[in-house]
C-alpha cells in the first residue's frame, strides 16, 4: 500500500464518523428523533402548506416549507404584504433569516447597511445582527422568508396570527415577550420611511 493513501485512510474515517455524528445532532447534544420525509410535495399559489390562514401584521404568511418537513432544519414562507411598514428591529440567537422580494419594494436594514430590494432582489441577515424589513410601495408586495435553522419561528408566527391583522403601535413593547419566548430579541423600532 502506498504510504499517501496509507495516510488517507484514517482521515477519510474521520470525517465519515464527524459527518455521521453531525447528521446525528451529536455536535449539538441531540438527536433527530425522526426520520426525513421520502417524498415531496406541491404547495400550490397562494396557499398554506397546511391549509392554514396566518394574517400577520399586514400580510397574509403562507408557509411553504414547513420545520416539519425539514426536523427544524429549514422554514419558508411566502408573504403577501397590502400595509406599508414591517416588524421592529430585531436579531435571532439562533436562525439566519434571508428575503428574496418577487412583487413590490421593500427596504431591509441589516446592521449598519440598508437595501432597497426590488423584484428578484435578495438580502440575508446572519443571526446575532439586528434587522428589519418593510414594504415601502403603495400596492401589493410578496416576499419570500427562510429561516434556517427553523427554531421555534413557526410557532411564533401562529402565535402572531392570534394578535390579528393590524401592525401594532409600540410593537417593541407590546411583543417584547413574545418575541424573547421565540429566541429573538428586539432592539429598535421599526423602519421608518
Amino acid at each position: 500500500m502506498k504510504r499517501r493513501l496509507f495516510l488517507q485512510i484514517p482521515l477519510l474515517g474521520a470525517a465519515l464518523v464527524a459527518t455521521n455524528q453531525l447528521y446525528a445532532g451529536d455536535h449539538l447534544g441531540k438527536t433527530h428523533a425522526k426520520e426525513r420525509p421520502k417524498k415531496g410535495f406541491k404547495v400550490s399559489a397562494g396557499k398554506d402548506r397546511f391549509q392554514k390562514e396566518l394574517n400577520i401584521m399586514g400580510g397574509q404568511f403562507n408557509r411553504i416549507v414547513s420545520s416539519e418537513d425539514t426536523n427544524g432544519d429549514l422554514l419558508i414562507y411566502h408573504t403577501v404584504r397590502q400595509e406599508k411598514g414591517g416588524p421592529a428591529l430585531h436579531l435571532h440567537h439562533e436562525q439566519d433569516e434571508w428575503f428574496y422580494v418577487i412583487s413590490g419594494e421593500f427596504i431591509v436594514k441589516v446592521g449598519e447597511d440598508t437595501f432597497t430590494l426590488k423584484p428578484g432582489d435578495s438580502a440575508f441577515a446572519p443571526r446575532t445582527i439586528p434587522h428589519a424589513f418593510a414594504k415601502i410601495n403603495e400596492d401589493e408586495g410578496q416576499v419570500l422568508v427562510l429561516f434556517q435553522p427553523a427554531g421555534s419561528m413557526e410557532d411564533f408566527f401562529e402565535q402572531m396570527s392570534k394578535l390579528g391583522t393590524n401592525i401594532p403601535k409600540d410593537q417593541e413593547r407590546v411583543l417584547k415577550n413574545l418575541w424573547e419566548t421565540h429566541g429573538m430579541q428586539v432592539v429598535g423600532p421599526p423602519l421608518k420611511f
